[in-house]
């Protein structure tokens, strides 16, 4: 049975408005919380009074630093609290709460909390905060995390290398721009237990930070998954007004809902970590890489968070892409006083992607060779295993760039130049999962009605990118049933079996090989239930097209729908549940070396992007754009082009225009008026390419497709605006006035040295 391309499993309840999000539920005596925020981006907390606050009808609580638990927590870090004691950090830093019986009373309480603030003095540049006399933002420094590893022989690397080049790139703070802000429901009862509801893209890891932060039990926390209208990374945070919804709830003892405004979402939401790259690379004159040594720094904000984790993928991911034996990379992640950071599509790789992607071209261009060219040479390869460690069991890397080059006209356009027209591109290596834990597992139930109806429950939540059409895919063609006949429930933290969720690239591969082991279990105990039903001997059974065929007597078969409905009445059971595992072989890097085997797989792509610049504007078109990736076994081909079309979208508009301006520590753009987005009318010709590939740890041969689709846009985009006018350019977003200025500097430089010529030739 092969797979079949079908729509969103909820698709129908989102264009007709059925769907429920976590703002639309309703509770008996629903209560509304709002928070309290920093208008300072540093200063000492001296006082708090809310008595005015708490004596206003309708208000039922009101919290501060001194009701959350008095211990730092951190999701890699123990830095921050849940509301500020005695500091705030940044502009938007959670300081008091108050839950009341509507919006208008909750916000007139917080307009009545005075607070009085002693002014520290802001830091706000990462490398400033670098600097000994800078002021400290936390007790232990300015520094929260650095690397610092070696592989080979980086001085023999350059002194072997006939060109070596330098070049500092950088990648600002972008936010994730999902539709829906946070929006989360806490009830607690008289025992404590905690009921939550969350449109998080990972309620099992939640419950476990959650958990933590409150200093209770995991088992004390339910948490529910809504409906998630957009996530991007930015639900696979935890922000305090998770926490702070569940105090509320607790001192009331009644529910409380929270939802941020837009603009909180910029204030307060973890977004992209910006990052300023060091780069230094050596090429021989036949195109070998040589060397590469990178310096890294990156802005954390006020707190860590999952700064640590995106670091270590910004300082390795893309060095597994080449055959780069000498290499050295230092990093620093650096507090500073503005909005904390967190997890963003790539998780740290467009950063790196952009710097190296751009230097290929570079040193192609220094030694005279086709950038193509280059990257072919030093591709990876299936079967090998790379500079840190990573085992390469399937691999079209070189195919990608082949076809992309095919289908672009790339040598072509090379060749017949036009002015202000280019042709760029970029490749991508990401994982299939990734194990930042002890433990990177996801377990799978599979049951079957009395009627045939197959009900799947699993710990990875569909968070928009169709994971439970996959599913409902992999359970149809391995049970050989139409699609319809398996339902897929939303995760229950106390109902569904384990899964971390969706991060990494990880729920088709890792929750895909639990529900395709569950779905195995139930054949299997389908043709035991039929074996003792029917007292035939079970090497005589066979399954096959969605019915149980009996060897011995050809022709004769029973629908999935009779086994289902006499095993349900069978006295001596069990009834027939699947149960599915999957703990991927794969190692937790070492945290010194960092070398290991991190995830199961490993995807790849390549996209080329076809520029025209306007010399008098400075805008960009776009014209075409190629994007080729090999991501395994596609089970759901829609599916699959619409996560990259997404992708692509979301960061050409990284590149182009999206770019969280912040001033000593405010947000000035903190709008969808004001942060620019691409919309539909900005959207190029796109052609999408699956490669034909299996890999043998995937589900029925899949990985990963998800992030890696966003991360070569950038330095497609960038090399192709060079291959147009001439300029390089090392910061995105690469806006219109950027390159007009550019531009102008050139022509008068250009003049300049044509006068100077004239002169010198009179």
């Amino acid at each position: 049975m092969l797979y079949k391309t079908i729509s969103q499993f909820d698709a129908p309840q989102k264009v007709t408005g059925e769907s429920i999000y976590t703002e639309d539920m309703k509770l008996p005596h629903l209560l509304t919380g709002r928070i309290l925020r920093s208008p300072h981006p540093h200063a000492k907390v001296l006082n708090i009074d809310i008595r005015k606050a708490i004596r206003m009808p309708g208000v039922k609580a009101v919290i501060t630093g001194e009701d959350v638990p008095p211990f730092l927590w951190g999701p890699n870090i123990d830095d921050e609290f849940i509301l500020a004691r005695g500091k705030v950090r940044f502009i938007g830093d959670e300081v008091a709460a108050v839950a009341a019986i509507d919006e208008e009373t909750a916000l007139e309480a917080l307009s009545l909390i005075k607070v009085e603030y002693e002014l520290l003095e802001g830091v706000f540049d990462p490398e400033a905060a670098l600097r000994p006399e800078a002021p400290p933002i936390h007790d232990k420094g300015n520094v929260a995390v650095t690397y610092n590893f070696s592989r080979g022989n980086i001085d023999d690397g350059f002194a072997q290398s006939s060109t070596v080049l330098e070049g500092v790139f950088e990648v600002p703070r972008a936010h994730q721009a999902y539709l829906q802000p946070h929006c989360v429901l806490a009830q607690v009862d008289s025992q404590g237990r905690i009921d939550f509801w969350a449109p998080s893209q990972t309620p099992f890891l939640l419950r476990t930070r959650m958990a933590k932060a409150l200093g209770v039990p995991e088992e004390q926390i339910r948490i529910r998954q809504t409906v998630v209208g957009g996530g991007f990374g930015g639900k696979n945070m935890v922000p305090s007004l998770y926490m702070i919804a569940i105090l509320l709830a607790k001192k009331t003892g009644k529910p409380v809902r929270i939802q941020n405004t837009r603009e909180e979402e910029f204030y307060s939401g973890r977004v992209r970590c910006p990052a300023k790259i060091w780069l230094k690379m050596g090429i021989g004159a036949d195109g070998t890489i040589l060397a590469k040594d990178a310096n890294i720094i990156m802005d954390c904000g006020a707190y860590a968070s999952n700064g640590p984790t995106i670091m270590t993928t910004t300082s390795m991911r893309m060095d597994n892409l080449y055959k780069i034996r000498n290499l050295r990379t230092k990093a620093h992640l650096v507090y500073t006083n503005q909005v904390s950071v967190g997890s963003f599509r790539g998780f740290g790789n467009p950063q790196i992607a952009f710097a190296l992607e751009s230097m290929i071209d570079m040193l192609a261009t220094a030694i005279g060779k086709d950038s193509l060219e280059v990257r072919l040479k030093n591709a990876t390869l299936e079967g090998d295993t790379t500079v840190h460690g990573w085992e390469i069991l399937s691999c079209l890397f070189k195919e990608t760039l082949e076809r992309a080059a095919e289908e672009s006209g790339w040598k072509e356009k090379k060749k017949r130049k036009v002015p202000y027209r280019g042709i760029g591109m970029a490749s991508v290596i990401h994982v299939s999962g990734n194990r930042i834990r002890d433990d990177d597992t996801s377990s799978a139930f599979l049951r079957i009605s009395p009627t045939g109806v197959l009900h799947l429950l699993t710990g990875e939540g569909d968070i928009g990118q169709g994971a439970y059409s996959t599913f409902q895919n992999i359970v149809a063609r391995e049970l050989e049933v139409p699609l319809d006949r398996v339902q897929v429930s939303p995760v229950d933290t106390h109902l569904s079996p384990l899964g971390f969720g969706a991060f990494a690239s990880r729920v088709t591969i890792i929750g895909g090989n639990a529900v395709l082991d569950a779905a195995r279990d139930l054949k299997k105990q389908i043709l035991q239930a039929a074996s003792r039903i029917y007292n035939v001997s079970i090497e005589h059974l066979a399954y096959r097209g969605g019915k149980v065929a009996f060897l011995k007597e050809p022709g004769k078969e029973i629908s999935l729908e009779e086994v289902a409905h006499r095993a349900m009445a069978l006295p001596e059971g069990p009834p027939l549940l699947g149960r599915g595992f999957y703990n991927p072989p794969t190692v937790k890097m070492n945290p010194n070396t960092k070398f290991g085997n991190v995830a199961p797989a490993y995807s790849f792509g390549t996209h080329v992007a076809e520029v025209e610049v306007d010399r008098q504007t400075g805008a960009v078109r776009i014209l075409g754009y190629w994007a080729v990736h090999d991501s395994g076994k596609i089970i759901n081909p829609i599916g699959a082009e619409g996560q990259v079309e997404g992708g692509i979208i979301q960061g050409l508009g990284s590149t182009l225009t999206e770019e969280m301006i912040i001033s000593d520590g405010k947000p000035l753009n903190p709008s969808f008026r004001d942060y620019s987005l691409l919309t539909a009318l900005d959207i190029p010709p796109l052609k999408i390419i699956f490669l034909d590939s299996e890999d043998p740890r995937g589900p029925h041969g899949a990985k990963g497709l998800g992030e890696p689709v966003l991360v070569p846009c950038a330095p497609a985009v960038a090399n192709a605006i060079f291959d147009a006018i001439g300029i390089r350019f090392q910061k995105i977003p690469i806006l219109p006035e950027k390159i007009f200025f550019s531009l102008q500097k050139n022509n008068e430089n250009d003049r300049i040295e044509n006068i100077k010529k004239s002169q010198a030739a009179g």
